[in-house]
């Protein structure tokens, strides 16, 4: 089988490479599952850099790259109610190849028509769901996201225009496809001429927002959170910018904020049995035609390199997948 790997850590476009590999052999508690597509998203890359924390780290040699990604069971241990041809999502190792060996505990079942550039990143429909209720808003209360553009940012403004709540998006260049999906206002950093909270409280019509929820971090994520208005609550999800942002206690106490990081769910442990309900609720309401997802383009396992540098280097211009069927 076809598969992108690498045997040292560092930057992807130094060390990735395709090659042909023999198909994995199933251990106990494995099913294996010929790959639909996964997506090129900038956490993998810091798993090749070897930036995750335990136990996420890789293995040489011919470590597979990719850990999101959905594909259809061909083999599955018994008494698991996982039959042939399920289609499943997990987040776990080895997604970018035609064929992944997969503890069962960590596969997802997804209706057989859920489209596969959802599918692929169901676990960032997942982390925005849960980014949305953690940002406690009610229906009619405004809510800032930075990095506007993000895959993760455009879902959570969806299933938030969805439950009546209004998001503002910040971004540095103008995507006008944001005011229909979700984004009730959108922010052009580059265009701003005024401080961003009056430009906040001219949206608002003087209300504030309840929430931020930052994928960027440095001085704007200090100058939104000065703004907010009291019981806010801010949730860090990301950190493109390189720089930091300051707060004085007061800015936070005085106004009664709440500030919480978020590792997105499954990173450590996989899905409980209990969770399979929600999960089957998320699926649904993603799975609608006007559940917009972004997609940059769909590639070929050995168009790695393509796909590697229009992430790092065009992020906006969609999110990019291996197709591998």
């Amino acid at each position: 089988m076809k598969a992108v790997l690498f045997d040292r850590y560092g930057d992807p476009l130094d060390v990735l490479r395709a090659e042909d590999v023999h198909v994995p052999v199933l251990a106990d508690g494995e099913a294996l599952v010929r790959m639909v597509a996964a997506p090129i998203s900038p956490g993998d890359f810091l798993f090749i850099a070897n930036l995750y924390p335990e136990p996420k780290k890789p293995v040489f040699p011919a470590q597979i790259g990719g850990n999101h990604g959905a594909g259809i069971v061909e083999r599955a241990p018994p008494g698991t109610g996982l039959e042939p041809g399920t289609l499943v999502a997990f987040s776990y190792y080895n997604s970018w190849a035609e064929y992944a060996a997969l503890p069962v505990q960590w596969l997802i079942p997804l209706p057989h028509d859920f489209a596969p550039e959802k599918a692929a990143q169901f676990f960032n429909i997942i982390t925005a769901w849960d980014l949305l209720a953690a940002a406690k808003a009610r229906a009619g209360d405004w809510i800032a996201v930075t990095a506007g553009n993000a895959t993760v940012s455009s879902m959570v403004a969806q299933f938030a225009a969805a439950r009546g709540v209004h998001v503002i998006s910040t971004t540095r260049r103008v995507h006008t496809d944001l005011l229909t999906r979700g984004s009730a206002a959108v922010i052009d950093l580059s265009q701003l001429k005024e401080p961003i909270g009056e430009r906040i409280a001219e949206i608002t019509s003087g209300v504030g927002i309840a929430a931020l929820i930052d994928n960027v971090g440095g001085p704007l994520t200090g100058d939104i959170i000065r703004t907010m208005r009291f019981g806010g609550q801010v949730v860090i999800n990301g950190g493109m910018s390189p720089e930091r942002f300051e707060l004085h206690n007061f800015d936070v106490l005085l106004n009664g904020l709440e500030i919480r990081s978020h590792v997105y769910r499954y990173f450590f442990d996989p899905p409980k049995p209990e969770d399979m309900e929600e999960l089957a609720r998320i699926a649904l309401e993603s799975s609608s035609d006007d559940f917009k997802v972004s997609v940059g383009g769909f590639l070929s396992l050995g168009e790695w390199r393509k796909g590697v540098e229009a992430t790092l280097r065009v992020p906006e211009s969609g999110k990019q997948f291996f197709r591998m069927s």
